[in-house]
């Protein structure tokens, strides 16, 4: 890594440059790496007492003691991906809030917090974008009396890694004692690709698709305790939402999926396939026939999110062509 024409190393970063994103190269932890450095990327959160703070786009916090720093920069932001539709962060956002909307809901500025009985985090957390209206501390002092009069555990959701994400309110709210608990990766990809997939044209006769959720999908999804109305409500909120089953032994389908047309966007989520009857193209022809339905209805773009450690899922998305937008996290008090 060259911090300048010449090769030379310097630090050529002051705390004026706290928010944007920088490249540097510290002294490795000997104890740790046989190498004699380690280089972090990142946006530079705080700079304080002596030590950097930067948030890498996948949401790590990265502590580096200034003493040990040997180079450092401000560099470009991330270069425009190249796979999928062009799309900025607070556009998915509220995409993505809307395919999961809570049962009840309060602004706090331009927050919004979202409970729902605890059925998902993403409709029982606070969706951070824009300002709160209060200093940081009295706002999350208000998110958590907010939940706690619903007996629920505050959850603040907030991304990074895009141009406008939260980096710095991640780094605030780990300071103040908040824990990062589940991360996930907001992917986009084309549309017209996914109804297309090379899949069985007989496993996609298959699919039903059908506008309201029945006892035999949930059967299948079993993403909660009991299936109250509130569960119901979140999983039927949305703009333009579809229910696809395959139909499975017993009554129980043997693979389920979920889209939510809104505009130009066709959202998918809960595509669960039967451990038995997984490797037969079924989660990819239920991807297809809610694709070919949500192009019906002019969409044209397509996202979803998967959890970071979800191994399986990401390389079936990878090969239909979902790129990474942004990533986005979980904190809870």
């Amino acid at each position: 890594m060259d911090f300048t024409a010449g090769g030379r190393l310097e630090v050529r970063l002051t705390g004026a440059d706290v928010g944007k994103r920088v490249s540097v190269r510290c002294l490795a932890d000997s104890a740790d790496t046989d190498a004699k450095f380690t280089d972090t990327v990142g946006v530079l959160t705080s700079w304080d007492h002596g030590v950097l703070v930067i948030t890498r786009r996948t949401g790590e916090i990265v502590r580096i003691p200034e003493s040990s720093l040997v180079a450092g920069k401000v560099v470009p932001a991330a270069p425009a991906r190249r796979r999928g539709p062009a799309a900025s962060f607070e556009e998915l956002a509220r995409v993505a809030a809307r395919a999961w909307q809570p049962v009840e809901s309060e602004r706090l500025g331009d927050w919004t917090l979202r409970a729902a009985g605890g059925f998902t985090r993403r409709a029982n957390s606070v969706l951070a974008l824009g300002d709160p209206g209060l200093p940081l501390d009295e706002a999350l002092k208000r998110v958590r009396a907010w939940y706690g009069e619903r007996e629920l555990p505050p959850y603040i959701q907030a991304a990074t890694g895009a141009e406008g994400t939260q980096e710095g309110l991640c780094a605030a709210l780990e300071e103040r004692g908040w824990r990062r608990e589940v991360s996930a990766e907001l992917r986009i990809a084309a549309l017209a690709p996914i109804g297309d997939l090379d899949t069985d044209d007989t496993a996609v006769a298959r699919v039903r698709l059908e506008r309201h959720v029945d006892e035999t999908w949930l059967q299948r999804y079993q993403r909660f305790g009991v299936a109250g109305p509130h569960v119901l409500k979140v999983l039927g909120s949305g703009p333009s939402v579809w229910f696809a089953s395959v139909p499975g032994e017993g009554g129980v389908p043997s693979a389920i999926g979920r889209c939510v047309v809104d505009g130009r966007w066709a959202g998918f989520m809960a595509v669960e396939v039967d451990p038995a009857a997984r490797r037969r193209g079924l989660a990819t022809a239920v991807m297809a026939a809610l694709a070919r339905r949500a192009l019906d209805e002019g969409a044209s773009a397509a996202w979803l999110q998967v959890e970071a450690d979800n191994g399986g899922a990401r390389a079936l998305y990878d090969g239909m062509g979902f790129a990474t937008h942004h990533s986005y996290h979980h904190f809870r008090a």
